[in-house]
């Protein structure tokens, strides 16, 4: 167990204390809770880094617990009235069409690798701004109405955005598929009627 994976799953243990502290109005420790989990997040990218302890289970954990944490947040704020529910369901329907996607790829034998794009990382450093500045906003007894409400329209944008980005490359690996798998079946037809026997190219699935 590398020094990396182990803040993860601090990170991870986090998240319980987070909603619960936001679920009893608590909002000095879920700001606290939040901050600690978003500073642990850049430290053990910077170990993993550094030090070369970067791990396969590291690479799976850490979106994880980053993921977990902000859908649970956004959820939390939304049902308070803190965030408009409209940004909560397009947040989650997001990351639900991710998942089903990438299931549904594997389910096809033709697993999809999700790399992080420019836009969704974008999408997610709206987030965690957001949902620190909501929680600080609690804490302190603040008001940032104008840079709130910015925020949650660039948040929305940025949500839809990487979900077409998504979605779009989603459909090119499934296309790509498709036609390869229309190709080799048209290629055995053509075997077996003894037409281009020694022609063409084969084309992977």
């Amino acid at each position: 167990m590398t020094i990396p994976n182990m803040i993860t799953i601090m990170r991870l243990l986090l998240v319980p204390a987070v909603v619960l502290a936001m679920l009893q109005s608590l909002w000095g420790w879920a700001f606290a809770s939040f901050l600690v989990a978003g500073i642990s997040d850049g430290v053990d990218g910077f170990i993993a880094r550094r030090w070369n302890q970067s791990s396969r289970l590291g690479a799976y954990l850490d979106p994880v617990a980053d993921k977990l944490l902000l859908v649970s947040a956004f959820v939390v704020m939304g049902f308070a009235g803190e965030l408009p529910l409209w940004l909560v369901v397009t947040m989650v329907s997001r990351d639900g069409l991710i998942v089903c996607a990438v299931l549904l790829s594997s389910v096809m034998s033709n697993p999809v690798e999700v790399k992080p794009l420019f836009v969704s990382k974008a999408n997610t450093a709206t987030q965690i701004v957001l949902a620190a500045l909501v929680l600080g906003e609690l804490a302190f007894a603040a008001h940032l109405g104008l840079l709130r409400t910015a925020l949650i329209l660039l948040t929305g944008v940025l949500t839809v955005a990487s979900a077409a980005a998504y979605l779009v490359a989603w459909l090119r690996h499934m296309s790509g598929y498709g036609e390869g798998s229309r190709t080799s079946n048209s290629q055995n037809d053509n075997t077996k009627s003894g037409i281009g026997k020694w022609g063409g190219s084969s084309t992977d699935a």
